[in-house]
């Protein structure tokens, strides 16, 4: 089986506030795009997980794929399953676009069918949020306004533009953002209908370029041409266009010493839309 695993943006992010176990809540729009890593994988009866290639500085049983492979294992239906996995890699890790969350919820939905442990998307969603916040909503496979810290999810249909998505060289740590003392914490709730009618801002924003110079001078340059946004903590920064046109002749003028990519905007998960097929094709 072979799957792609896409990136997500977060078209809004906001932090309502601070939990007790230092977690915070948080409302957000999250949209797929069509930019995607590839995962292979290969059934095997041999009892163990492989992940290739080895990621450096990465330990395996530190691999976010190696750990969703891991709790699925009590629900094998025969114990002797194991599986080869091949991770071909296109999304920029430390980017804010969810590149490891999607490999991990990628592979869970392919287990859960190889390994026949025959779980709800809603029961693989649960597993997956031990991993990450994000992976939830990759799980689940739809465009949603979330809340919670990111896994209390309602579908959502929206516009879907082309992006154009750039990269500054530099990798941003969450945790340093999400823990700076002038991190805004107290943005009012909205409604989900005010929410998609009006939009919102990124709260993470100002620490980033604060914190990144390489970020800020990104943000600056995009700004000039659009509504730029951040995705998440970054370092990604985005700008949304009605046509392909105009995307590319932005783009054609990116400063070279930035990654960039035209993507479009998905409602339903290209992960979803791939594995369907693959049962379909299987049953018959």
């Amino acid at each position: 089986m072979q799957l792609p695993s896409p990136a997500k943006l977060n078209l809004f992010l906001h932090i309502t506030g601070r939990r007790e176990d230092g977690y915070h809540e948080l409302q957000t729009v999250f949209q797929f795009i069509d930019l995607c890593d590839t995962l292979d994988f290969a059934l095997t009866h041999n009892n163990q997980i492989t992940i290739s290639p080895i990621i450096e500085q990465l330990p395996t049983e530190d691999n976010l794929v190696y750990k969703a492979a891991k709790l699925l294992t009590p629900y094998k239906k025969d114990p002797s399953f194991g599986i080869d996995i091949t991770l071909t890699k296109q999304l920029p890790m430390g980017g804010g676009i969810g590149g490891g969350s999607s490999n991990a919820a990628t592979t869970l939905l392919a287990l859960n069918v190889l390994w026949e442990c025959h779980l709800s998307l809603e029961e693989l969603a649960i597993l997956g949020v031990k991993l990450g916040a994000d992976i939830p909503v990759f799980v689940m496979g739809f465009s949603a306004f979330a809340e919670g810290v990111g896994e209390k999810l309602q579908k959502v249909e929206l516009d879907t533009p082309y992006f154009l998505l750039v990269k500054p060289n530099c990798h941003v740590s969450t945790g340093q953002i999400f823990t700076d003392k002038y991190l805004t914490r107290d943005t009012p709730p909205l409604r989900i209908s005010h929410a998609l009618k009006l939009g919102g801002h990124n709260d993470c924003l100002d620490v980033v370029i604060k914190h990144y110079p390489e970020v800020s001078e990104a943000y600056s340059w995009l700004k000039d041409h659009g509504d730029a946004k951040l995705t998440g903590t970054g370092a990604c920064l985005f700008l949304a266009f009605d046509n392909m046109h105009d995307a590319e002749r932005v783009r054609s003028s990116t400063p070279t010493k930035w990654q960039s990519w035209i993507c479009r905007g998905c409602n339903t998960s290209p992960t979803h839309d791939v594995l369907n097929q693959w049962i379909e094709q299987n049953r018959s």
